[in-house]
């Protein structure tokens, strides 16, 4: 038999090392591609919720386009060990995300917390609503746990004061906080909020710090005009230190359960409540709304001064007109009276 030159074989050998390395590669590059390149065309939030399956999963992902090729990820979910462990929550994909990167956030739980936003609160079952409206857990779960009077007196409130810890503010929780860990972090952020200098201005108004929560409420309700807002504090503490009545229209209809009132009148004044400043000594309770720490800080800077009344400006602009006596208050409230009805305003 004659044999063939040894260069020939090295050579034929040379040539199918090539190409079985040309196939590796080509085939490694391939799974570069399934598992590393981009399956995210667009920025996209997808919120999982407790229990859902791989296969809904997917169904979520590929819905409204948030991932353009779904196959890559289940085999980069499968290869991770997604398929078998999803961690519920809120997750951002951002365009150019790849697969791995994907199923990887996805396993892991790592969640991008979102920015809720609260103020013009009344009341807690309407902060609940907000917040069902914005996380995982609904509003009924929500009034369930801020109703609960022993949560409240868990973090030192009774429940008429309980709203006081909720500070209107923009916070950064996750999608997947339950509504006991949601007060939890509201009572860090209010004794966040009370430091030590404000404790020092609390010392000089000789309120408690829940007392400065119902009064900051009521001035809240009486003006949206925050530079007078320490002027109209210093006639509430005048009148408190005075043992005088407050009078505060707002507590009116806050005991009535009506503050679409426009006009305050005797037959108003009448109801039995211990809201109803016009009635009852001291300070109301409760706060009538969630106080904004503006109004709070208003109350500890109150202005020092003399006056003992104050009305409603006729021209309308929001600001008050200020009295030191109950002749001057009243030609101011006449006057307002007169505006009120010019306007047809009953």
């Amino acid at each position: 038999m004659t044999q063939k030159p040894r260069s020939t074989v090295r050579k034929r050998l040379f040539t199918a090392a090539a190409a079985l390395c040309t196939l590796l590669l080509a085939a490694g590059t391939g799974a570069c591609l399934l598992l590393y390149g981009s399956i995210a065309g667009r920025d996209s939030v997808c919120c999982i919720p407790e229990g859902t399956t791989f296969e809904a999963l997917c169904d979520t992902l590929s819905a409204e386009g948030r991932i353009v090729r779904p196959g890559r990820f289940r085999l980069a979910a499968r290869l991770t060990g997604t398929d078998r462990t999803i961690r519920s929550g809120r997750y951002v994909l951002h365009a150019g995300m790849s697969a791995v990167q994907v199923a990887t956030m996805i396993r892991n739980g790592n969640q991008t917390p979102l920015r809720i936003t609260f103020n013009n609160i009344r009341t807690l079952p309407q902060l609940a609503a907000v917040l069902g409206r914005q996380l995982r857990a609904d509003s009924t779960a929500f009034a369930a746990t801020l109703l609960d009077d022993s949560l409240a007196a868990r973090y030192g409130f009774r429940p008429e004061t309980f709203i006081g810890m909720f500070l209107p503010n923009t916070y950064e929780v996750y999608w997947t906080v339950s509504p006991e860990a949601f007060a939890e972090r509201m009572h860090r952020e209010y004794l966040r909020f009370w430091n030590e200098e404000r404790r020092e201005r609390l010392r000089r108004t000789g309120l408690t710090e829940q007392q400065v929560s119902v009064l900051a409420s009521i001035i809240e309700e009486e003006t949206n005009r925050t530079d007078e807002m320490p002027t109209m504090a210093g006639v509430y503490i005048n009148r408190l230190r005075r043992g005088m009545l407050l009078q505060a229209d707002p507590t009116v209809k806050y005991a009535l359960g009506d503050f679409s009132l426009k006009r305050i009148r005797s037959k108003h004044l009448t109801v039995d409540s211990p809201y109803n400043t016009y009635r009852y000594a001291g300070l109301p309770p409760g706060p009538i709304r969630m106080p904004s720490p503006t109004a709070i800080d208003a109350v500890l800077g109150y202005t020092e001064h003399d006056y003992l009344y104050f009305c409603a400006r006729p021209d309308f602009s929001g600001y008050h007109t200020f009295a030191r006596t109950l002749a001057e208050h009243n030609r101011n409230a006449r006057a307002y009276a007169a505006a009120l009805d010019r306007r047809g305003i009953r």
